[in-house]
């Protein structure tokens, strides 16, 4: 567990003079300001994001302008946290019914305290409740999140071997995660398509332990068990070679629709890149990855989904410098995306957060400017939502149901571990008007589920705004950026 304030606070203090339009990186036009520090995106299920400030208890809302467009998008400052929380680094999800939960904290206003604090947050109501902690436990912290396929919202404990399970209709928790081999510190969640959760160990000092030693969730029997013994084929958590230190630290994991998932390590030394590895969810076996060169790694940092299936991850040297990278994962090979994001020298890949929106793009957020990274490709056509069944006609202020095929994607979107969690794997619902070319996302809400790959068809309930235009309109779902065909609605 690292402190990581400073070199925050000193990019505070630099100008986003320097950023100018590329070919890939785009900055807002509407920038935040930039004192605020803005971190840890959050989908809605209305097509708003929402950030949260630095070591504060603040909240704002990005909206995108009248045709969707987020890089042209407008702030509004939300509801601030209960008083006493202001964290940083901390566990969050938006729920199956569009609520927003964050747990812990690594600090609270900016004191290294790993706090229990929690908080619920309504957008209908523009409300935070404060939520009490699982019992006896003293610690959250910066500890890692995941709504599991029955729409439970799961909740680590830094500092222990411990999970709770929240009860969100009464605020309630129940212990879960017998059998896990180590602390849950450092670690990151990877919801798989058979429905358990993997994580990647930093704390492997149990006698006979590689080092390379990973775990599976089971949610139906509540508990964690290991890999076999080779493990990660390659060690993917930092220590330093004479082992007398460690940071501890795991870079990011991300399912592909291939069914493969890519996990990036902290381990890089001057003139050795950190490893990576890939593991196969069909065969359950890892294989080792290329090593980032030029001593780059991600001892904390983002990395996304993009809709072509490849994965954008940041890098930068060793643990906690500065001179941050952008790499494109294809499956085999990387491809340096870097150039346009004036901010890269500037910054450490611990700065940075990932958000999958639905245009298909990647919010991008470093604690001074926010940008949206527009990916070259396109989605497998076999990855594309598929509306199956969907209202003709449509009342404004009344809800409705859409059911389909993928409507939960094949993997979470963003990841970064513990510190922050940013999935999308549920639907939004988009429509546009076919005269005006205006869009408007109504607030889905309740999904049939949350499980990724899912085989079945699955549901969402959607509400049609009262400000939604009337007269015929597209209507598509979306999920982590891929949108289905659209269908013919009719808002009265």
């Amino acid at each position: 567990m690292k402190l990581r304030t400073l070199a925050i606070e000193l990019l505070l203090f630099l100008t986003a003079a320097t950023m100018a339009y590329s070919q890939a990186w785009v900055p807002l036009v509407n920038q935040p300001d930039a004192t605020l520090a803005l971190s840890n995106p959050l989908l809605l299920t209305d097509g708003t994001v929402i950030l949260h400030q630095y070591c504060g208890r603040q909240w704002y809302k990005l909206t995108p302008d009248q045709y969707g467009s987020y890089v042209n998008g407008t702030w509004k400052r939300i509801a601030s946290l209960p008083a006493g929380y202001a964290p940083l680094y901390f566990g969050s999800a938006v729920l199956v019914d569009g609520r927003v939960v964050i747990e812990g904290g690594e600090y609270n206003y900016c004191q290294g305290v790993w706090t229990n604090q929690g908080a619920i947050y309504n957008p209908k109501l523009n409300t935070w409740t404060t939520i009490a902690p699982p019992p006896n436990w003293s610690t959250i912290g910066d500890a890692q999140a995941v709504v599991l396929p029955n729409g439970t919202y799961m909740q680590a404990n830094c500092c222990t071997t411990e999970q709770a399970l929240l009860d969100t209709s009464n605020l309630t928790w129940s212990i879960t995660g017998k059998g896990k081999f180590d602390v849950n510190d450092e670690e990151g969640w990877n919801l798989l398509p058979d429905g358990t959760l993997l994580t990647v160990d930093a704390y492997v000092f149990k006698k006979g332990s590689t080092g390379k030693n990973y775990e599976i969730y089971d949610p139906t029997k509540g508990t964690w068990h290991s890999g076999p013994a080779s493990g990660t084929i390659v060690q993917l958590w930092d220590s330093y070679p004479n082992g007398s230190q460690s940071s501890h630290e795991v870079g990011p994991a991300v399912l592909r629709p291939d069914g493969t998932v890519f996990a990036t390590g902290a381990n890089g030394i001057p003139g050795v890149g950190g490893h990576t590895a890939i593991y196969d969810t069909h065969t359950k076996t890892w294989t080792a990855g290329p090593d980032f060169a030029d001593g780059l790694d991600v001892a904390d940092g983002p990395a996304s989904i993009l809709p072509n299936g490849n994965v954008l991850v940041m890098t930068s040297p060793g643990i906690f410098n500065l001179g941050a990278k952008f790499l494109e994962w294809n499956g085999s090979d990387f491809t340096d995306v870097t150039a346009g994001n004036t901010d890269a020298p500037n910054i450490s890949s611990f700065y940075g957060n990932m958000l999958a929106l639905p245009t298909g793009e990647i919010l991008f957020t470093d604690f001074a400017n926010v940008w949206v990274y527009r990916p070259r490709g396109k989605p497998n056509s076999a990855w594309l939502p598929q509306i199956l069944s969907s209202p003709t006609n449509v009342w404004r202020g009344k809800s409705y149901v859409v059911s389909g095929l993928n409507l939960n994607g094949f993997t979470q979107g963003a990841a970064y571990g513990d510190d922050t969690q940013a999935a999308t794997n549920y639907p939004l619902v988009r429509f546009t008007n076919r005269v005006t070319g205006n869009v408007y996302y109504e607030r889905t809400h309740d999904h049939s589920t949350m499980a990724i790959a899912y085989s079945g068809v699955a549901s969402t309930s959607f509400d049609v705004s009262g400000v939604t235009e009337t007269g015929l309109n597209d209507m598509e779902v979306v999920v982590n950026g891929i949108a289905s065909a659209p269908v013919t609605v009719n808002v009265k």
